[in-house]
């Protein structure tokens, strides 16, 4: 078993360098010169000037050898500067950024997948049902709502018109911090989240369950006279979470793209806001590190969801 995660941490690793390089690329393949990011407009510099900070940045040297030596500094921990924000590190912007988009996609997540098992188990027990018909309708817009449509929605929805939540930011500006506050501010970009999500995997555990409860061994266990919600919760619902537990982790990657357009949307002070306003400043240090440690976060959760595929399934066993 430890040889098999090994390997997966290989890949992984190979995966991140693919990604930077990509990311590398794009980003030089971009309209405009790299160095329009580093000089002032204000300040009037000749091709002389222009020449030196080129080559003290090294953007005078040959891509490859740009692209291996941020490789070699990421390597060491050492993901430069921004170049907005009076030099802070790259790594000092996401360790301040991270938290707030854990926890936004955290709250969404869980949201998602106490709301989807549910509804995908109300609607398999209840099969062809109005409440089976209503859920699967629900979940058919949910799936089809695009992030943004979804986030712009429910802010003019619940923000501007009901006034039910506040309309941006993590907390009250100029208020002492509390728990209460920070929830009021969490709770409907959560739960905008969220509705991709829970319908997805409703869909899925609502497919899942409704196959399993056709095995013989359910059969059998309704025929000694087990009670329906013993069959279900003991003997149908651990095999038909297999599915579910899979497609669990592969959201996570879609998750990031969803948390990016409602950071933007409800001003939340976390990745996908610095991803944002990084790449409208054309800040290419803070757009490495930031692609670099969400791509290494997706890849973390996928090697967990086969940790956790493993230990829900008893018949796997991981060489």
């Amino acid at each position: 078993m430890l040889r098999y995660y090994l390997n997966r941490l290989l890949v992984g690793a190979a995966m991140l360098v693919a990604l930077s390089l990509l990311v590398f690329i794009l980003l030089r393949l971009a309209p405009g010169d790299p160095i329009d990011a580093y000089i002032n407009p204000n300040v009037a510099m000749s091709q002389e000037d222009m020449a030196a900070v080129r080559s003290r940045l090294g953007l005078d040297q040959p891509l490859p050898v740009q692209y291996a030596a941020w490789l070699a500094s990421a390597a060491r921990g050492d993901l430069g500067f921004s170049l907005q924000r009076n030099g802070d590190t790259v790594l000092g912007l996401i360790g301040e950024r991270i938290g707030p988009t854990l926890l936004l996609m955290g709250a969404g997540l869980a949201i998602a997948i106490v709301i989807g098992i549910a509804t995908g188990i109300l609607g398999a027990v209840r099969r062809n049902s109005p409440t089976d018909v209503g859920l699967s309708i629900a979940a058919f817009f949910g799936i089809s709502s695009p992030a943004f449509l979804t986030a712009l929605v429910g802010l003019y929805v619940f923000s501007v018109l009901l006034r039910w939540a506040p309309s941006g930011g993590m907390l009250t500006p100029g208020a002492p911090f509390s728990m209460g506050d920070l929830l009021r501010h969490l709770i409907l970009p959560a739960l905008l989240l969220s509705i991709g999500h829970a319908a997805l995997i409703m869909r899925y555990m609502r497919a899942s369950l409704l196959e399993v409860l056709n095995q013989d061994y359910v059969r059998t266990a309704r025929a000694k006279g087990v009670k329906e919600f013993w069959v279900i919760v003991k003997h149908a619902l651990r095999n038909a979470l297999l599915p579910v537990v899979t497609l669990i982790g592969s959201t996570i990657g879609i998750a990031v793209g969803g948390a990016i357009f409602l950071e933007s949307v409800f001003n939340w002070p976390g990745m996908g806001l610095l991803l944002v306003n990084a790449v409208s400043t054309r800040d290419y240090p803070v757009i490495m590190g930031a692609t670099l440690v969400v791509g290494a976060c997706v890849i973390l959760v996928n090697i967990l969801t086969d940790v956790a595929y493993a230990a829900v399934d008893p018949r796997i066993k991981v060489a």
